[in-house]
């Protein structure tokens, strides 16, 4: 399923591999980074993911403990 945004397309994540899915796409992201892709000339749209990107990796930095306790929760009793 694909929404489209005035400047973003959005693409719909299955809930059931969100995390899975995600985790895959941002260590791609982070390997870039570390061959510094980054530094090529970016899209202003490249620039725009890279700083959101940042923006929720300290959003998720802050809930680390809220994170922590639902893998707990979910080795313990899952």
């Amino acid at each position: 399923m694909q929404f489209s945004t005035k400047t973003t397309k959005i693409m719909a994540n299955m809930s059931y591999c969100r995390f899975e899915n995600t985790a895959r796409d941002l260590r791609d992201c982070v390997y870039a980074i570390e061959n510094g892709e980054h530094t090529d000339d970016l899209s202003s749209y490249e620039k725009d993911g890279l700083e959101e990107i940042l923006s929720l990796c300290e959003q998720l930095f802050h809930m680390k403990d809220e994170i922590e306790e639902a893998i707990s929760k979910e080795e313990n009793y899952g």
